[in-house]
């Protein structure tokens, strides 16, 4: 499991915590933009589809003493990638599956995703669904083509945390990995693995540095 907890000297015992976490989530539905407003806090309309994986950090301050560090794997949507996703979700610590809230389509590969984190992806791993593109049924509430009401059962019945986000606006982007982070066993260490980009598995973990292994993803 890639985790680390590490016991600070400051007085109250300050923590600090890294955890693997994996994006999953049919092609257009926003994965790379959720990450992009959470990490760099920005958002871009005409961002290119992620080929292969992306590789990003972000921390988050629970309190004045814990501090939850995301190594996060932003992967591909396309049916061709999908037999690379095991490399990545593999002894991942959280997830994040994405769908979009305006594409009916999108939650059943969403349910899929789920489905076989379940199955074959640590048997500790907390999983959250995120009905992403929030921002396009506040503006026409016709274009919701998933209700609330039925994901959020759906969520609830399969143990999973549960958000409608917007990329664009940021709305509950941060609630989001926030959620997840307080739901991590911040007081369980355990060895930190290899990442798949140090295994040299063709994923560069400077994605920006060439066209192949981009950062991308679509709008929301």
């Amino acid at each position: 499991m890639s985790q680390r907890v590490q016991q600070g000297g400051r007085p109250g015992g300050s923590r600090f915590a890294q955890f693997k976490l994996v994006l999953l989530g049919e092609s257009a539905v926003g994965k790379s933009s959720l990450v992009l407003r959470f990490v760099k806090d920005q958002f871009d309309d005409y961002r290119e589809s992620t080929i292969g994986a992306a590789f990003l950090t972000q921390t988050i301050a629970l309190d004045e003493n814990t501090t939850v560090k995301f190594e996060i794997w932003d992967t591909a949507g396309q049916e061709r990638y999908k037999s690379l996703a095991p490399m990545y979700y593999r002894n991942a610590n959280c997830a994040v599956v994405v769908y979009d809230i305006t594409q009916a389509a999108s939650l059943d590969k969403a349910k899929a995703w789920v489905k076989e984190l379940q199955r074959q992806a640590n048997e500790n791993i907390i999983i959250a669904l995120a009905g992403n593109k929030l921002d396009l049924v506040t503006e026409n509430p016709d274009k919701r083509a998933i209700s609330t009401a039925d994901a959020e059962q759906y969520a609830r019945e399969a143990g999973l945390l549960f958000f409608e986000t917007s990329a664009k606006t940021s709305e509950n982007v941060r609630e989001l990995f926030t959620a997840i982070a307080k739901k991590l066993p911040l007081d369980q260490a355990g060895p930190r693995n290899l990442r798949p980009g140090q295994q040299r598995q063709g994923v560069n973990l400077r994605p920006e540095a060439n066209q192949t292994q981009g950062p991308a993803g679509c709008n929301c």
